[in-house]
């Protein structure tokens, strides 16, 4: 799937330009922002309950997306993303649990999350807090820094590998 349909926008997917303008009139009503990023390259019950665990941190989510330069620089494969960005930003936009979604064309979002400035920063649990990338900028606001354990059994790289075995999801590799 190279081009992405044409109507797949969703409100929730912004322009990063726009991005504070919408977070400052809820941060003025004392809303907590709270951001993470990844890849979300093909979802999977992994993301999707880290997503929610990382929402009740806060009263909103903001979720970086990396482009798919971005993913193809991170070294996951030639392949990768298997999702183009509008594919992966309009699955994403759907969780109850995503308030919006911001695109990064950056090896990591550490410019972003400057300009986001959470309240909360999240990764899953395969990060350490002391490598979560923007921890400086969160932790120099008083925010806090969040490695949430992950759930066992679930990755992209997994499933991808056991799509191409031809396994389904209940076998053993």
């Amino acid at each position: 799937m190279n081009a992405p349909h044409p109507d797949l926008s969703h409100p929730a997917v912004v322009d990063r330009a726009v991005l504070p303008g919408l977070l400052a009139p809820r941060r003025t009503a004392g809303q907590r922002v709270v951001f993470t990023n990844g890849c979300y390259d093909i979802l999977h019950p992994g993301h999707v309950d880290l997503l929610a665990r990382a929402r009740a941190e806060g009263d909103l989510l903001v979720l970086g997306l990396n482009s798919d330069a971005s993913v193809r620089r991170q070294g996951k494969g030639a392949d990768r993303p298997v999702n183009p960005f509008a594919v992966r930003a309009y699955v994403l936009a759907h969780l109850a649990s995503v308030d919006y979604v911001v695109e990064f064309d950056e090896d990591t979002p550490h410019a972003l999350i400057a300009e986001v400035q959470p309240d909360v920063l999240v990764k899953g649990g395969d990060w350490s807090v002391d490598r979560i990338v923007g921890r400086d900028i969160v932790q120099a606001r008083g925010g806090r820094v969040l490695s949430l354990p992950l759930l066992p059994g679930f990755s992209t790289t997994g499933l991808i590998r056991r799509i191409r075995a031809g396994l389904s999801a209940g076998e053993k590799e």
